[in-house]
């Protein structure tokens, strides 16, 4: 039997501006009782259709949107393609190389919120981070398996956010071959060692691809500090870069050391440049203010700080202590890669919070590049909130 939920009049604006979010203060009426993750039929106060959702019925986000169109059957077919289109996607936006580890699902942005799909050679990694996901993640596992050619699927669901639907975490292998302790990717012409059972996020920061390789065009021989460097992505760039030395900090002894590992699997001769620290960074960074160290590029890449906008006011103030600090450890001339990838911080607040702590650095600095995410972590025109990853590139320059 079908079920509908109704929204309260005045409220329908954002649902038929096509963003996929209704929250449960929108909702006038809920009729029948739909299971966790089934499918509503979404009508205004009139019953005039708007939406085929996602039932959730313990999130403030109480429906997540599958489709407008009211002639839609969200069932197997529908998934086929919507998975389909993602993959093509990543096809027409990357190269036959990069297609080997990117992101091949991203949720809302490929019209399937709450279902993320990274692929890392052989294997795909799965995160279901809400009741829709959850209810269709079996036929989800099966569709992609055929369309992607990959035939292994571990799952990394352990993530607070699931928690707000009262959702319990999980990962482990969901078919195919137990997964290696690290798993060997190409990007760029550089390999990396990934860790899909344990490490952050699936494994790997596939959002920064591009990025890097511009960082990489900016590093020749000159002294180079990579806060929260995790596995040493930025590391590995910058000595294919000629990095005249560079400075890695992390709070990790695990991630330091697969990072050691990827410096030595590409065969660098100049990897006895790099000084591994493992500490907080925030710590490390004034001790070296405190011994007047400089550097000529620093890269600031740390985890969420904010995952909403009502955690943004404290996360401002974390965001603006690291640049602070940097903007004192940079050389004139220097260049500093600042990034957030909090969903809360908005492009416009980030630049005035490194805004703010070049001028209570007392530096001079101009923008000189604006980046975001990789292209196969597209972000939907009716959806701002998937444009999560936002970097500066500024230069200090006394004018």
């Amino acid at each position: 039997m079908e079920k509908t939920v109704v929204i309260k009049s005045g409220r329908e604006k954002s649902i038929l501006g096509r963003h996929p979010w209704i929250f449960s203060g929108a909702i006038h009426d809920v009729e029948g009782e739909p299971e966790m993750g089934e499918t509503v039929r979404v009508v205004d106060h009139r019953r005039n259709f708007l939406c085929w959702g996602a039932y959730s019925p313990f999130s403030s986000i109480r429906i997540r949107v599958w489709s407008w169109d009211e002639r839609e059957c969200i069932n197997t077919e529908f998934f086929y393609r919507k998975l389909e289109q993602a993959v093509q996607l990543r096809k027409d936006v990357l190269t036959p190389d990069e297609m080997s580890a990117c992101r091949l699902v991203y949720a809302e942005s490929d019209g399937l919120p709450g279902m993320i799909i990274d692929r890392y050679g052989d294997y795909l990694v799965l995160q279901c981070l809400t009741a829709g996901a959850e209810h269709w993640r079996e036929v989800v596992v099966e569709l992609i398996t055929q369309l992607s050619g990959v035939r292994n699927v571990y799952e990394r669901s352990d993530v607070d956010v699931r928690s707000l639907e009262q959702l319990p975490e999980r990962k482990g292998l969901i078919c195919g071959d137990q997964p290696p302790p690290l798993i060997k990717i190409r990007e760029n012409d550089l390999n990396f060692l990934v860790d899909i059972q344990n490490g952050q996020k699936t494994g790997f920061f596939l959002d920064q691809r591009r990025n890097r390789l511009l960082f990489g065009t900016m590093v020749e021989n000159r002294r180079v500090l990579n806060c929260f460097s995790y596995t040493g992505a930025f590391t590995v760039y910058a000595l294919r870069g000629g990095a005249r030395q560079v400075v890695s900090i992390d709070s990790s002894a695990e991630a330091l050391e697969i990072a050691r590992q990827n410096a030595a699997i590409n065969g660098f001769n100049n990897i006895e440049a790099v000084d591994w620290f493992e500490g907080d960074v925030f710590f490390e960074l004034r001790r070296m203010r405190d011994r007047g160290q400089k550097f000529d590029v620093i890269v600031l890449d740390p985890p969420k700080f904010a995952p909403t906008a009502a955690q943004a006011e404290k996360a401002a103030r974390g965001y603006k202590d690291i640049n602070l600090l940097a903007f004192k450890l940079l050389n004139p001339g220097g260049v500093l890669f600042t990034f957030s990838c909090s969903g809360g911080i908005s492009e416009d607040l980030f630049q005035k919070i490194v805004a703010g702590a070049a001028l209570d650095a007392g530096v001079q600095a101009r923008i000189l590049y604006r980046l975001h995410q990789s292209p196969d972590h597209p972000v939907a025109l009716h959806f701002p909130e998937s444009a999560y990853l936002k970097g500066l590139v500024c230069r200090n320059d006394p004018w």
